[in-house]
């Protein structure tokens, strides 16, 4: 008997396998709660020459807060995106060469992690050097090794994504040293 083979659920119309990043409710409750602590404490009258400050911050809160929700995936025939508002990163699958699992607290160094927050997401690493976070989710990802800077991602489904990003990759270079998504791999799946 032969096992079912694996079909993704999430294709688009053009064949490419497409998912969002891992929201976390609290962040999106936090960024709800500044916009409100933003117009209670910056409440002005009508007369004072700051009244655009709350304005202002709250349009900055509502842009991070919507980069946050429109972080999404996409892996076609011939690479692996990583897109936001306002930035994303290029994967061509022929560079891959390493697919594991991660938590972007085992690659930063302490104290270290200003770059997740910043608009482009570059950090530094001791462990792999340079390498871009478009990730809503530091807790648990995929960080994939390919070219000059490695991406570290968190889309919804994990262990669905890596095995689809495997099976795309092996088909361009055939299986990898460390491969998370390859069922005979032997890499264990970790409990998320």
């Amino acid at each position: 008997m032969t096992a079912p083979a694996y079909t993704p659920v999430a294709l688009d119309s053009e064949g490419g396998y497409r998912i969002g990043g891992k929201i976390s409710w609290g962040v999106v409750g936090t960024y709800l709660f500044v916009l409100i602590v933003i117009f209670l404490l910056f409440r002005t009258n009508g007369g004072s020459s700051f009244w655009w400050v709350p304005w202002f911050l709250g349009f900055v809160v509502v842009v991070m807060m919507a980069r946050y929700l429109s972080t999404t995936y996409r892996i076609t025939d011939t690479d692996l995106r990583a897109w936001r508002m306002f930035g994303n990163r290029r994967v061509p699958l022929e560079q891959v060469r390493r697919i594991e699992y991660a938590a972007l607290r085992d690659l930063a160094p302490v104290g270290m992690l200003q770059g997740a927050w910043g608009w482009r997401g570059r950090m530094w690493s001791p462990r792999i050097g340079a390498f871009d976070a478009i990730q809503t989710d530091p807790s648990f990802g995929i960080l994939v090794s390919a070219g000059h800077v490695p991406l570290f991602i968190s889309p919804k489904k994990p262990q669905a994504f890596a095995r689809e990003l495997s099976r795309r990759v092996r088909s361009y270079t055939g299986r990898l040293t460390v491969d998370v998504g390859d069922p005979l791999s032997g890499t264990p799946v970790p409990e998320k």
